[in-house]
């Protein structure tokens, strides 16, 4: 069996790079990490702020309530507390539904 090398990921990202994945201002993901418990970066001594993978799943499940349904930070904060579970399982079915979206529109292009 011939080896295969696992994909790197980074341990850490970077405020900058969480604004420019999500299209937002660093301000904006500051404002997010004050107002919403689960996200919580690491910082080091100079105070630079470190997001892990869980950080940028919160930040996708933020963004999605806030940008992409435009709930209120108050209606997003209510929902990822009384029912987060629920809110996640959503969240990954309509992320596996634009996948085949994309598919099924390249097929149709092809066509």
């Amino acid at each position: 069996m011939p080896y295969k090398e696992k994909k790197v990921e980074k341990l850490y990202y970077s405020i900058g790079e969480i604004a420019d994945m999500f299209n937002v201002n660093t301000s904006l993901i500051r404002y997010w990490e004050k107002e919403f418990d689960v996200i919580k970066p690491k910082k080091n001594k100079k105070g630079n702020r470190f997001f892990t993978i869980d950080d940028i799943n919160n930040f996708y499940l933020i963004h999605e309530l806030v940008k992409g349904r435009g709930m209120t930070l108050r209606g997003a904060k209510k929902k990822l507390k009384e029912n987060r579970e629920d809110t996640i399982k959503n969240f990954e079915l309509v992320k596996i539904l634009k996948g085949v979206r994309g598919q099924l529109l390249e097929i149709k292009e092809g066509l």
